[in-house]
């Protein structure tokens, strides 16, 4: 890893949102669930939830399986819809548009618009296996944002000299260990120059030492961009690391939320202290 400047297009971290990154503050509400519900038949999986996120703000989503984390992932890649409330990203709704005045529910030309500001690493690396490395990274920009071949390979060489795979980019993802393909996947990610970048227990699938590889590079992310990042994780000391934020989820709802030092060393809510001993003593 080279640990150089990330940028997302040709912007660099900010002096706002790098004080933000430093005290946890957010500048605005840049992404906003309203009341949002979710159920899947008789389980309830999001229960009437609200909560915003700033710019260029890092927030890591902790709790029990099925208690709602990945759901909302999966709702801003707009995988799944809500039963109910709005989602905004910045100044546009998500599955809604404003029409004559009121809410109506968004078109599909809008729902892509938006969502082209989002990308996401799933748990399982999902690389095109018939596709060199190279190719894997320049596939969307070049299809999906209409950047010419040559800028689409320059900028996916500068990401994976990025996440230590420079050397490796005439390889097929089965010639690479489960680390470096996690590693492509988000080489691949940043190529699409997202301002939002969901994770989603992106090293579930690896052994210790595979997962510190990609946890190494998510740090340098977060600390050389003005990305703003949405994380799912069971590493409470990535989670430590480079969050603003930490919410604990339960239930479908956000019972604690805190700065990292707050919610590890002194949480205030009992089954919060429940949920990370039991984590740190699986860890």
């Amino acid at each position: 890893m080279t640990g150089d400047k990330i940028e997302k297009g040709n912007k660099p971290m900010t002096e706002a949102s790098s004080a933000a990154a430093e005290t946890g503050t957010k500048q605005d509400d840049f992404i906003r669930f309203d009341d949002i519900s979710k159920r899947f038949g008789k389980n309830v999986v999001l229960d009437d939830l609200s909560f915003s996120v700033g710019t260029g703000e890092r927030v890591t989503l902790i709790g029990p399986s099925g208690s709602g984390k990945t759901t909302i992932l999966r709702m801003l890649m707009t995988l799944i819809k809500p039963d109910s409330g709005t989602i905004r990203v910045g100044d546009d709704y998500l599955f809604h548009e404003k029409r004559n005045g009121s809410l109506a529910p968004a078109s599909e030309a809008h729902i892509r618009k938006v969502r082209g500001r989002i990308t996401m690493v799933f748990q399982q690396y999902n690389l095109f296996p018939n596709m060199r490395v190279l190719r894997n990274v320049t596939e969307a920009p070049i299809h999906v944002l209409g950047k010419s071949k040559d800028e689409a390979e320059e900028r996916a060489k500068e990401l994976l000299d990025m996440v230590g795979l420079g050397d490796r980019v005439s390889a097929y993802p089965s010639q690479l260990s489960g680390g470096q393909q996690q590693r492509v996947a988000i080489a691949r990610a940043l190529a699409m120059d997202p301002d939002i970048l969901l994770l989603d227990e992106v090293t579930s699938a690896l052994d210790p030492e595979l997962a510190a590889e990609v946890l190494d590079v998510l740090r340098d992310v977060a600390k050389s961009s003005d990305i703003t990042m949405l994380c799912v994780t069971h590493a409470m000391k990535f989670a430590r690391d480079v969050s603003n934020r930490v919410l604990m989820f339960d239930a479908g709802r956000i019972i604690e939320a805190a700065p990292p030092a707050e919610i590890f060393d002194e949480p205030k809510q009992e089954r919060t202290q429940r949920f990370l001993q039991s984590v740190l003593a699986e860890s």
